[in-house]
């Protein structure tokens, strides 16, 4: 039996991104401000850079990208 996905798929946001479109597709994803996912990953990176910089370079290599 096929399964449909009636959600918003998370991909990379391309019309919207800064860098890699990474927390533009997360928010657009959860319905939340992309202001608000960028300030969180930068919050993130300061007490854990380490784990930012790996989470987010893996994110960009295994999100796919949504052109519109």
């Amino acid at each position: 039996m096929k399964s449909e996905y009636l959600g918003k798929p998370l991909a990379k946001d391309y019309l919207n991104r800064k860098l890699s479109g990474v927390c533009a597709g997360i928010a657009a994803h959860y319905g939340q401000p992309t202001w608000l996912v960028r300030a969180a990953t930068i919050g993130f990176g300061l007490f854990f850079p380490a784990a930012a910089i790996f989470g987010y370079l893996l994110a960009v290599i295994l999100m796919p990208t949504k052109r519109y």
